[in-house]
């Protein structure tokens, strides 16, 4: 019984010591080659060429630099589009935090790009992945005036009504951190039409059409009052 219960012990070793290396330990702990080095260098510069290469001469897809960054979401943030579809092709991660919990796709909201969401699209991200405030990535679009990001993001089936930490959703962040113009007025319509519930209240219980007349935002307080 005792050689049984031994035997039994040293397999469950033996098999944990087999466990594949990059589920075993953080991929962070890896060490970064030549090539992984040259491969976020081309992926933040926007070369495709030298992306290819350095994919070809061995790199990680997955590699990260001192930030956590892989080489898509240096692309990403950087507006590199074709680098990013190179990295795509090779079934680069859209989901890779790093250590500000942004995303490749999360960058998109931040920078409105929507070339960019086109081009992560097919790696089918998550879109529920929430970045350091808690936010989808249709939250920061909302709030930075990106228009026709936000018009097309609705359309991936995106959460309008998502709640960041903040206690805010896309239109309350349009409403609260625009300025009422053009741009603001157009993102509240496309949040509206798209199923953004006007009634979710702030942590004060303050809705986006009593912030928007507070502001004197009137154009937004027609859109949201219709």
């Amino acid at each position: 019984m005792k050689r049984r219960a031994l035997l039994t012990i040293t397999l469950a070793v033996a098999a944990a010591g087999c466990t594949r290396p990059d589920t075993a330990r953080p991929r962070e702990d890896r060490m970064t080659t030549t090539a992984d080095q040259a491969l976020l260098a081309a992926a933040s510069a926007g070369d495709p060429a030298g992306v290819r290469a350095a994919l070809a001469a061995g790199a990680d897809r997955e590699a990260r630099d001192a930030r956590q960054r892989t080489a898509l979401l240096l692309a990403a943030a950087n507006d590199h589009v074709e680098a990013a579809r190179v990295l795509v092709d090779a079934g680069a991660d859209p989901n890779a935090l790093d250590d500000q919990h942004d995303t490749p796709w999360l960058v998109t909201g931040v920078t409105g790009s929507v070339a960019m969401l086109e081009a992560l699209l097919p790696a089918r991200p998550d879109l529920t992945i929430v970045n350091r405030y808690g936010g989808v990535s249709i939250i920061p679009a909302s709030e930075r005036g990106h228009v026709a990001y936000v018009r097309r993001v609705v359309a991936t089936g995106i959460d309008v009504n998502h709640v960041n930490r903040l206690g805010w959703t896309a239109l309350l962040e349009c409403v609260i951190l625009g300025d009422g113009t053009e741009p603001y007025q157009q993102i509240a319509e496309i949040l509206v039409t798209a199923g953004a519930d006007v009634h979710l209240p702030d942590k004060d219980g303050v809705g986006a059409l009593q912030h928007a007349r507070d502001r004197g935002y009137h154009q937004i307080v027609e859109v949201l009052s219709r």
